[in-house]
């Protein structure tokens, strides 16, 4: 990903009064326009989506599920509360409930308050369905040359994520697909880590062989082993959460909160069913932008917030998150996120950089991180704070030198 080209002055020659000096606030506002109209005129001004009136699997398996019953009773429906959904499988059998997730492992696999080893045992199923599914589609010929590709490059992932030794909480292969994964025990975990992952997330993405610490899989295996290392006596796991619909590339859905909210809401359900009782979100780039929105409805148990490579959390400052969760947040040097207008215009832009000294977020040390994509590198010092942060070591986060005291006496000293 690229930067955005320097502006020339848009008053030059025109008569008007100067715009003044390059940083001020017009120029800033100038900038974020020019940005809007570069996105407008090369994404269009609405995303249009072909589709052909066919469910796609997860809704085709939300009706059937819906059809079905156990002992002459309703199924919960896939939206109803976590505390709900608990209640209902703790009142079945084991074979009862193993047969529901047998017959239905789409549904259950993806249902918050089933027993966490259930959605495994589903979301297995579905994975292996999925890849058959994928497989025949490689030898289609009424699909296209690209399309075979494509169905090749899926069944490889899925085929990847059945790997022994995997714990995948959830999966919906349609469209982009959604995907989350578990790093350590989580039922037994007394802090959990969530990272939250930015544009361009979809299941092709999830894990990469080549940059790995750049996918969702590999930060939250990285900040798994960087917390036992860290402190190996605390109950740790991490979750790899990508499932919400991201927007893909540096159009007008990653300029806007529309998706971010939609995010937001799956965010907030999802740490609803958490058992945990301390809970820590790390968000990166998109998002930190659904942390942003999620923040005031999470429960108390969400400790921390930390954001890298943030383009804004729809607010202008931490204290308007409407949360008691102590915000960090960290940039390094080369991100090209910097150039970024932090602002919003119109619906588009995400608010106040949340690095900058106003904002009010601790800001973080990201020493030996580079690009945007290299916060979860093992041996750097964002990831080394993340893990501090994560178990509750405090004492061992390294502030920016720009914020010396970012540490302090954090608002919530656990």
């Amino acid at each position: 990903m690229t930067s955005f080209p320097a502006l020339s002055n848009p008053l030059s020659g025109t008569g008007l009064p100067s715009a003044g000096a390059p940083g001020t606030a017009f120029w800033r506002t100038m900038l974020a326009l020019a940005v809007v109209l570069v996105l407008l005129a090369t994404t269009g001004w609405t995303a249009i989506r072909e589709h052909d009136g066919t469910p796609g699997p997860y809704a085709a398996a939300v009706g059937a599920w819906a059809k079905d019953s156990v002992a002459g009773r309703r199924l919960p429906g896939p939206h109803e509360a976590p505390g709900t959904v608990a209640r209902f499988f703790r009142s079945l059998g084991e074979k009862q409930q193993r047969r529901l997730a047998d017959r239905h492992p789409l549904v259950v696999g993806n249902l918050g308050g089933a027993p966490t080893a259930l959605r495994y045992r589903a979301n297995h199923k579905a994975l292996a369905e999925a890849r058959d599914v994928e497989r025949e589609r490689m030898r289609d010929q009424r699909l296209t040359e690209e399309g075979r590709q494509n169905a090749g490059r899926r069944m490889h992932r899925f085929a990847s994520m059945l790997e022994p030794g995997r714990h995948i909480l959830a999966f919906d292969p349609t469209g982009p697909g959604r995907a989350a994964e578990v790093f350590g025990d989580l039922d037994r975990a007394q802090r959990v880590s969530v990272v939250v992952p930015g544009v361009d997330t979809d299941l092709l993405t999830f894990e990469k062989s080549d940059r790995p610490y750049s996918a969702p899989a590999g930060m939250a295996r990285a900040l798994q082993q960087r917390q036992r290392a860290a402190a190996p006596r605390t109950s740790t796991a991490t979750v790899a959460w990508a499932d919400y619909t991201a927007p893909t590339g540096l159009g007008v859905d990653a300029a806007s909160g529309n998706l971010a909210a939609e995010g937001a809401e799956r965010l907030g359900d999802f740490v609803q069913g958490l058992h945990a009782p301390h809970i820590a979100l790390f968000c990166h780039s998109y998002g930190s932008v659904v942390c942003g929105d999620a923040a005031d409805d999470l429960p108390d148990r969400v400790t921390d917030i930390a954001v890298s490579g943030s383009p804004g959390m729809r607010v202008d400052h931490a204290g308007d998150l409407g949360t008691d969760a102590n915000i960090w947040a960290v940039r390094d040097e080369d991100d090209w996120i910097a150039d970024v207008p932090h602002m919003e215009v119109g619906g588009l832009g995400h608010g106040a950089d949340p690095v900058s000294p106003g904002f009010g977020a601790r800001r973080l040390s990201a020493d030996g991180a580079l690009g945007h994509t290299g916060y979860y590198v093992p041996g750097t010092g964002s990831l080394d704070n993340f893990a501090g942060i994560a178990t509750g070591s405090y004492s061992t986060v390294s502030c920016a030198t720009s914020d010396p005291g970012c540490v302090g006496h954090p608002a919530r000293t656990l």
